[in-house]
């Protein structure tokens, strides 16, 4: 298989998991109790934590007792409650608009944790891609909470820097490397879910359909996928094609629930799928077998198409590697 086949193959895995979790929206405001968010979250993590579990049928060893609990509490546990706090003070626009600066901030980790170098393409599609959620989802009508503002902030960095450790810690298999803090992470919201909601809600047939799939298909596989695709690109194309979470939610609102685009919605997802695209190391290829060279951009700055953007200092390039 050629390396453009192999890359299109992993970004299109990854995008598995963004749209498994843009469903989510519909199926819990359909389908679950509402006033139950943290027994969610278990109900939704552990499950699908003990299945994976089940199927790799590996337990941590060494290390990766305290690692499956730090990644649990960033990309589950904590994660889950702080977006639970997000959902409680914040309209859902301007906590959606919050998380979708994670793809910088994944690039910035992975710059900082894996060496990763920036590029300028990504950079741009995840500036375009988030000018295109808050087309789609801010209407300007929103009250903001600034301790809503502040739990979402944290979600997203939790979570952003909770898939670059995951990325830098790759000494084990996919499938045990999401049980585990799958498995860590529900168990720590169990304590949580307790004491402010109480026993685990009581479920109907419909409710127990839409939590199996919400764990099977939008939290087990979902996460396997995203975690693969991790290791096989760059934080940056992951974390563009992250920005498909959004897009779903909305998609699904106008094909089932029949809402309505408005011109300013359909502008912003042209401009999400743009910088998504941008994101894609194929593009980055295409435009610079078009346009070979460098260019000139800005003072003291030499950037190619294809290539990260390469500060200058005295003469010389500053090593971001």
């Amino acid at each position: 298989m050629s390396s453009v086949e192999a890359t299109l193959r992993w970004s299109l895995i990854v995008a598995i998991a963004p749209i498994a979790w843009g469903s989510t929206y519909f199926v819990t405001r359909e389908f679950l109790p509402p006033d139950a968010p943290l027994w969610g979250a278990v109900i939704r993590a552990l499950p699908a934590g003990l299945l994976l579990l089940a199927v790799r049928r590996e337990r941590p060893r060494g290390a990766w007792w305290w690692r499956s609990l730090v990644l649990g509490a960033l990309n589950m546990g904590a994660f889950f409650a702080l977006v639970y706090v997000a959902a409680q003070l914040l309209p859902t626009s301007i906590a959606s608009t919050i998380m979708a600066t994670s793809p910088i901030v994944m690039m910035v980790f992975a710059w900082l944790l894996v060496s990763e170098r920036l590029r300028a393409l990504s950079l741009t599609g995840a500036v375009i891609g988030l000018a295109g959620v808050v087309l789609m989802l801010v209407t300007g009508e929103a009250s903001i909470d600034v301790w809503g503002v502040v739990a979402s902030l944290g979600a997203m960095s939790m979570s952003s820097l909770g898939y670059i450790l995951a990325k830098r810690w790759s000494g084990v298999d996919v499938l045990s490397l999401t049980s585990w803090q799958l498995i860590a992470g529900g168990a720590m919201l169990v304590p949580a879910a307790i004491v402010w909601e109480g026993g685990p809600p009581l479920l109907d047939a419909p409710a127990v359909v839409a939590f199996a799939y919400i764990s099977i298909v939008a939290t087990a596989l979902a996460f396997v996928a995203w975690f693969s695709g991790l290791r096989h690109l760059d934080a940056g194309t992951v974390g563009l094609i992250g920005l498909l979470n959004p897009v779903t939610g909305v998609l699904l609102g106008v094909f089932i629930g029949g809402e309505v685009l408005a011109p300013q919605q359909l502008v912003g997802l042209a401009l999400v799928f743009t910088g998504i695209l941008l994101g894609q190391p194929l593009i980055g290829r295409a435009l610079a077998t078009r346009r070979p060279g460098r260019a000139a951009v800005g003072a003291g700055t030499l950037v190619r198409a294809d290539q990260p953007m390469v500060p200058m200092r005295a003469g010389r390039p500053a090593n971001l590697s």
